[in-house]
């Protein structure tokens, strides 16, 4: 009987022989994201630390720090256990760390690589951060500031400045500097947040090493925040719908598509296809639908059940798509569909250059 690995196409397989829905990601347009982002940081003179959140994949990593990243971005202790045992080695978890479960974890890691660093907002989090760590083996914390993304975050200057000297005062820790996940359109408000708070750390004694501000929709305005010393980005290396409209990419940029089959024409108006919730996102973004049909512009995926994408296509000319036909879908927000499958196909025009399994897949803690 055949097992769930024989679905998995070997490398030279026509995209047209694969089984949906699956996303695919073009080899060539992910390259050049990569190249043109590592590209515009290097001509800031700004270090570049890509979030692997949309991706997963230590094979990914490796290309993004090949092409000159400082090094990678996680989000969760999990996730980092992942790429540390890929062998990377200079990590930042830009999360609250909370827990006897996820410090004892954290502790190990921290002991297993070179350059680990993560990120507190309230004294809470680093009087938990102190207890575990101690001088021998002590850990780098950047202070968190919400400078107007309103997620985490201290809301003021002087109250990053306090937290700092909390984190520079504990013998187990380190303070590492300023983090921040501003609001798109937030230069000027970033800017003014980190200026202020660097001069209060000056005048405590403290020195302020990194400043990391990030996000792909103000990638290329980076430069508009001179204080910063380094920018983190995950999204721009696939790029999805969302990057298009924020202007970051153009669709001939998204490297990553979903191939959907039309299994249903019930209506000359209405199609169903076999990407639902657990292919397609819900995370609809501001959007009115579920994604860009490539083939049909002026189709609208209108809603998901968990198997059934339902497309109205009563903005389309002509006859629209039949049953049976294979069309190809940009997300609206591709990290998510990245952790919805155990494995990414990957090809170079329409054929399959290689399969990955997507390692860090539901690394939630």
């Amino acid at each position: 009987m055949a097992g769930p690995q024989d679905i998995w196409p070997a490398p030279g397989t026509p995209l047209s022989e694969l089984l949906t829905p699956l996303p695919v990601i073009d080899e060539a347009r992910m390259a050049a994201n990569i190249a043109r982002a590592q590209a515009h940081l290097d001509g800031l003179g700004r270090a570049f630390r890509p979030h692997i959140k949309t991706h997963k994949l230590p094979e990914v990593a490796r290309a993004q720090t090949e092409a000159g990243a400082v090094g990678i971005n996680c989000q969760k202790v999990t996730e980092a256990e992942v790429f540390a045992e890929a062998g990377f080695d200079d990590i930042l978890i830009t999360y609250n760390i909370l827990g006897p479960a996820r410090l004892a974890r954290l502790k190990v890691l921290n002991a297993r690589i070179s350059h680990l660093s993560v990120t507190a907002d309230s004294a809470e989090v680093v009087a938990g951060l102190a207890a575990t760590f101690d001088a021998a083996h002590p850990l780098t914390v950047l202070v968190e500031c919400d400078t107007g993304g309103k997620r985490c975050g201290v809301q003021t200057p002087e109250a990053a400045a306090s937290l700092a000297a909390e984190i520079a005062a504990a013998e187990g820790l380190r303070f590492g500097g300023l983090m921040t996940y501003p609001a798109p359109g937030g230069a000027a408000a970033v800017e003014g947040f980190v200026t202020a708070a660097k001069a209060l750390l000056q005048e405590a004694g403290l020195e302020c090493p990194v400043v990391t501000v990030g996000g792909t929709p103000d990638f290329f305005a980076a430069g508009d925040i001179p204080s910063a010393t380094e920018h983190r980005a995950g999204t721009y290396v696939y790029n999805d719908r969302a990057m298009v409209r924020a202007g970051h990419a153009t669709l001939e940029d998204c490297a990553m598509h979903i191939l959907v089959t039309v299994v249903s024409r019930p209506t000359p108006d209405r199609a169903v296809i076999d990407a639902g919730s657990k292919a397609l996102t819900s995370d609809l973004l501001g959007f009115q639908d579920h994604g860009l049909i490539v083939e049909y512009p002026g189709a609208r995926i209108t809603g998901l059940s968990e198997e059934h994408g339902v497309v109205d296509l009563s903005g389309i000319d002509g006859a629209g798509p039949k049953v049976g036909d294979v069309l190809r879908v940009i997300p609206n927000h591709t990290c998510v569909v990245t952790n919805l499958f155990d494995r990414m196909v990957f090809h170079d025009g329409e054929r399959v250059t290689r399969v990955l399994d997507v390692a860090a897949r539901g690394t939630v803690w």
